[in-house]
């Protein structure tokens, strides 16, 4: 079963969220918040799988509240997927160095809600290639400066490894980096989970921000 914690000042988003999860066998809705702070509090007690939590919410934002439940040693089972009107807004990067796992915007169809709660309680990242693409934008803009030790963990990966976290920073499956590498899915997700582990990244998405922030790999314009 699917534990899922809802975070969103709206009631009648969480209304509908609810209603649409809990009509699902494998996925059950354990608790709501209705800001940040009281996110975080329920995450502490219920110890969800995945929380979906609003980017924008009263005395605590989702942004905090994601860094706060990230940082927390004992809530590493807990995935978090930040729910946005907009997609790609200016709180995405963000969020994602504070731990998210990936987004959704509130007007997603049922489908790929349920597929994208289903894909978070794996541990999977919910980052797809036009979300990256916007990442990698972001970084032609104005490119962080490297920090030091994260380029100094890469000296830890090998070719190989670093050539399948470059791929996962343009925004390839697991199966596409395999095809590219000419290796197995399975050693390709091999890679990607050594690197994440050498990274200290916890999860893909934030496998693809360190890839950019240590200079691994090199956002190019146009």
């Amino acid at each position: 079963m699917i534990r899922v914690l809802l975070a969103d000042d709206q009631p009648l988003i969480r209304s509908g969220f609810r209603a649409l999860l809990d009509l699902e066998d494998d996925i059950e809705v354990v608790a709501e918040a209705a800001d940040g702070r009281q996110a975080v509090a329920l995450a502490e007690e219920w110890l969800p799988d995945v929380a979906l939590v609003d980017i924008q919410m009263p005395v605590m934002d989702g942004i905090e509240a994601t860094r706060r439940i990230a940082s927390d040693p004992a809530l590493t089972g807990v995935h978090v997927v930040m729910l946005t009107n907009y997609g790609m807004d200016e709180y995405v990067f963000e969020a994602l160095r504070a731990g998210a796992a990936g987004f959704l915007v509130k007007d997603i169809v049922p489908e790929d809600l349920l597929h994208a709660v289903r894909v978070a309680a794996r541990g999977d990242a919910l980052l797809a290639p036009s979300i990256t693409r916007k990442l990698i934008h972001r970084y032609v803009a104005q490119p962080p400066a490297p920090p030091a030790a994260t380029g100094a963990a890469l000296t830890a990966l090998t070719g190989r490894e670093r050539e399948a976290v470059a791929l996962a920073a343009q925004g390839l499956s697991n199966d596409q980096i395999a095809d590219r590498m000419v290796i197995s899915p399975m050693t390709a997700k091999t890679h990607i989970n050594r690197a994440m582990t050498k990274l200290h990244a916890r999860d893909r998405a934030q496998l693809v921000v360190l890839a950019y922030e240590s200079g691994l790999v090199t956002p190019r314009g146009g």
